[in-house]
């Protein structure tokens, strides 16, 4: 028997050959040339000085496996944020979070909820357990909690919520949250993928966090990807009630957060004059931005995260691929949205002075003509 014949008789699991893979944003260059980054919502400080610093002094101990328990990081985080370092779950990214969620709690038959525009993430994962993924739809792009509502059904077994959401940068108010929870029944897991809740100013916001004190079938996540800038070594955490905790440390790896991120992550929470400086940069250019885009035609949707979701006209020679495609000659990468359902927009990171300044002064002339 040939390797092919063999391989044609290894049959994957139900619903895994449905999965679209993920593709992030793009990266590299253009023609040879060095590019503008801003397709995948990275901090554009990048790490804090003293993560940096951390994380050479322990270059020489990665012959050692790191600490399976993450001890010294969750300590770290409940210190931060007067958590229980006992409730909280490390991992590799949020992304592992979310595998680890429908790994303990969905199987084949199961239905895994998420609003219309939501990560792309949560469909994978869902079909990756076998579990059939739902959607509801949005209003104005922002998550619709009786939508939501609307769709739960006796197989629902999650609900992921992305608080600000990403793609659009729109978010729900705390008292939303607390409707949609209300609404579920006790054996759904309501997950509050609050990624982006350090770019948040907005008074009526509230990452999760009194929800799950309040309720043992609601989680939240958070990662070190954004704000941190920590994206390249993957670093993402959970708060949950005790008996999720114990589910997700029971499916997880045994050393899945290397010892660089653990480390790194510590000396990220510390330096909070950085994260400051990080979140005032932020505030400030992406009003900039959205001001200088509508300023020559462009609809730009409220976002209260690290990037805009702007949406071009359906002209042709003006549409998002055109946009795109002008951008990318110029040497700035942003992120297309067709896999999101929103072929008309393009997603751009909120840069550094100069990366802001050359986006409008790509678009205008675009625009112009």
């Amino acid at each position: 028997m040939t390797s092919a014949d063999i391989s044609a008789s290894l049959v994957p699991r139900p619903g895994v050959m449905d999965i679209a893979p993920y593709v992030g944003g793009r990266s590299g260059d253009v023609g040879g040339n060095p590019v503008i980054k801003l397709s995948s919502n990275e901090s554009p400080l990048g790490p804090s000085p003293r993560a940096v610093a951390a994380v050479e002094t322990i270059a020489s101990q990665v012959h050692r496996y790191p600490d399976g328990g993450s001890t010294d990081l969750r300590a770290a985080l409940g210190a931060h944020y007067g958590l229980d370092p006992s409730l909280l779950v490390c991992a590799n990214g949020s992304d592992e979070i979310f595998q680890l969620v429908c790994r303990g709690y969905v199987g084949e038959g199961d239905e895994v909820l998420y609003s219309e525009h939501g990560f792309l993430m949560y469909p994978i994962v869902a079909r990756a357990a076998g579990a059939t993924p739902v959607t509801a739809p949005e209003t104005k792009l922002t998550a619709n909690v009786d939508a939501l509502l609307a769709q739960v059904s006796a197989r629902t077994k999650v609900v992921f919520l992305a608080n600000p959401n990403n793609p659009t940068g729109t978010y729900l108010p705390e008292a939303e949250i607390v409707r949609l929870r209300a609404g579920l029944p006790e054996g759904v897991l309501l997950v509050i993928d609050a990624a982006y809740a350090e770019y948040v100013m907005q008074n009526d916001y509230e990452p999760g966090i009194r929800l799950v004190n309040d309720a043992g079938n609601v989680m939240m996540t958070r990662t070190f990807s954004k704000i941190y800038g920590l994206a390249g070594l993957r670093l993402g955490w959970a708060y949950c009630s005790a008996p999720v905790a114990d589910v997700l440390n029971r499916v997880r790896g045994p050393f899945n957060v290397t010892l660089a991120a653990q480390t790194a992550g510590i000396e990220a929470l510390h330096d909070v004059a950085f994260m400051d400086r990080a979140r005032s940069h932020n505030e400030h250019w992406r009003d900039w931005l959205k001001d200088q885009l509508v300023a020559i035609g462009l609809e730009i949707v409220p976002s209260v995260a690290n990037f805009l979701l702007v949406r071009f006209s359906g002209d042709r020679g003006k549409d998002a691929k055109s946009a795109d495609a002008h951008l990318s000659s110029q040497g700035i990468l942003v992120r297309a949205m067709d896999a999101y359902g929103l072929p008309d927009c393009l997603r751009i990171t909120i840069g550094l002075e100069d990366d802001n300044l050359a986006v409008v002064r790509a678009l205008t002339p675009f625009m112009a003509n």
